[in-house]
């Protein structure tokens, strides 16, 4: 399974790695940004790898396999990064979001455009599924999730579609809900209309917004002095709450003054690349 790391070579640079350091990836995927993080850190470098989807973290294993000896994996969420008792380490990557792998199988639920349970989950082993969220929230808790966490203009009437849509029968499935919505909205141009509903249950369910908050917390009191975190964001919303979270911690600096957006080239070879943004800050005090 193939994975290509977004915003690579700055990246590499921003963290400023060099042989010797000590790295964690926060979000391991298949292990895409750390293959090239230990060749940047070699031959003594160590990396941390945190991953909560067991089976990506697995891949990541055998992708790295030629590494054994200087990598540690970790199955959590990096929101956890602080009860690990790691030694302050020199660089923290966070790759914010779900990974093609996510949505290239539809048997996880995030795919919209491709039949499968209506899941949604990193870490399978969690009870709480966006199945559970369509079938059990009110219809104002509905309305509010698509709006604030997918920036949804209609989600008032996306939530009253999804209300009697499961008066008749239980939504189980990705591609009905999508077929709710596609049929309650209007399109707008090549998005489908239920783009933004399925990434605000993606961000529920899986509590991204509270982990970016837990993790980049852990990560700044885990920086050496001088130690620096790069953040990839895909989102809007996401991409506001890493910076005002920054913004507001007095011990980093931004080390980019202004986000760093893919090429137009990047762009092309890679759609994931298309929206991401990329941060890095370094710790001061």
């Amino acid at each position: 399974m193939d994975h290509i790391p977004v915003l690579l070579d700055e990246v590499l640079e921003g963290l400023n790695l060099s042989r010797g350091k000590q790295v964690v990836d926060a979000t391991l995927g298949l292990g895409g940004h750390a293959g090239h993080m230990l060749a940047a850190i070699a031959p003594d470098g160590m990396l941390i790898g945190f991953d909560r989807d067991v089976r990506n973290l697995n891949i990541a294993k055998e992708n790295l396999a030629k590494e054994k000896g200087r990598t540690v994996f970790i199955r959590d969420s990096f929101g956890n990064l602080a009860k690990h008792g790691i030694e302050p380490v020199d660089a923290i990557l966070f790759d914010l979001g779900y990974s093609s792998a996510h949505v290239d199988d539809p048997a996880r639920g995030f795919s919209l455009r491709k039949e499968g349970p209506l899941d949604m989950r990193y870490d399978t082993g969690q009870d709480l599924k966006a199945e559970d969220i369509i079938n059990s929230w009110s219809k104002d808790h509905l309305s509010a999730l698509f709006r604030e966490f997918g920036e949804e203009t209609r989600s008032e009437p996306i939530a009253t579609a999804i209300m009697r849509a499961r008066k008749k029968d239980r939504i189980t499935t990705t591609t009905a809900l999508a077929e709710i919505i596609d049929g309650t909205v209007r399109r707008i141009g090549k998005i489908h209309p239920a783009t933004q509903a399925f990434q605000a249950l993606r961000i529920a369910v899986n509590d991204e917004f509270g982990e970016i908050e837990r993790g980049l917390a852990a990560a700044i009191d885990l920086l050496k002095p001088e130690g620096r975190i790069a953040v990839l964001t895909f989102h809007s919303l996401e991409d506001r709450l890493v910076k005002q979270f920054l913004k507001r911690d007095d011990r980093v600096e931004a080390v980019n003054k202004k986000v760093i957006k893919p090429t137009y080239k990047e762009k092309q070879k890679n759609r994931r690349a298309r929206s991401a943004k990329l941060r890095i800050v370094r710790r001061s005090v």
